[in-house]
């Protein structure tokens, strides 16, 4: 399901820990976000989106279009 923070993370060429350090949180807990292993909280997923441009819709499937406010 979380595969598009996956594909968005590496469309910019970074690793887990990077983002993990961003969210400031261990890679570890952010793999399991990208694995589907832990749901991704609310909190998590607005500055997911707010970072990559992308709306809240686009990362959970909803949509497949990346734009916000379209």
């Amino acid at each position: 399901m979380y595969s598009r923070i996956r594909d968005l993370r590496e469309d910019r060429d970074l690793n887990q820990t990077a983002i993990a350090k961003i969210l400031g949180m261990s890679q570890t807990g952010y793999s399991k976000y990208e694995t589907g292993e832990n749901d991704i909280p609310t909190e998590i997923l607005i500055k997911l989106a707010d970072f990559y441009g992308v709306s809240v819709d686009y990362i959970l499937n909803r949509t497949d279009n990346k734009n916000l406010n379209k």
